[in-house]
Formats: C-alpha cells, structure tokens, sequence
C-alpha cells in the first residue's frame, strides 16, 4: 500500500472517531438540555433571573461545542493539505 493512502486512511478514521464521539457528545448534552429546560419550567420556586442564567449557561456551551467542532474540522484539512491528500477520493 502507497504511504500517502495509508496515511489518508489514518487521517479518515481519525476524522470518523472523532466525530461519531463528537454526536454522540451533541446527543448527551441535547438531552440533558430538554431535561433541564422541562426542570426549569415547573421549577416555579427558581427566580427568573436564575433560570435567564441556566438558560446562558446552556447557550455558551453550546457555542463553545460548535466553536470547537469547526477548529477541528479546520485542523484535519489543515493536515490534509500538508501531507497533499486535499481533495482526492478513496480509490
């Protein structure tokens, strides 16, 4: 096998880990938000400004999640360019 399919290869399942890790992440965190927005609806004791801040805090991580996710992404076609592998197709 070519050094340059293996290493395609590699790069490919590394991608392909990382993100079905990064879903199945995106599916936790989802759920534990609808658990906590559900929470936070009955929770009629909790001041509004208590449940505006659960609310931002939720937000954040989301924007951070997505953040993170496109640095990666940028960084695996970073390592694609560096090694020629940009844009060819698996034979």
């Amino acid at each position: 096998m070519e050094q340059k399919e293996l290493l395609k290869q590699m790069i490919d399942f590394n991608k392909a880990a990382f993100d079905n890790s990064y879903n199945a992440m995106i599916m936790l965190q989802d759920q534990t938000e609808q658990m906590i927005n559900s929470f936070l609806e009955q929770a009629s004791w909790m001041p509004p400004e208590g449940k505006k801040t659960i609310t931002e805090w939720s937000s954040s991580y989301r924007k951070g999640r997505e953040s993170y996710k496109a640095v990666v992404d940028d960084n695996f076609k970073k390592v694609e360019e560096l090694f020629g592998l940009a844009g060819k197709g698996k034979k």
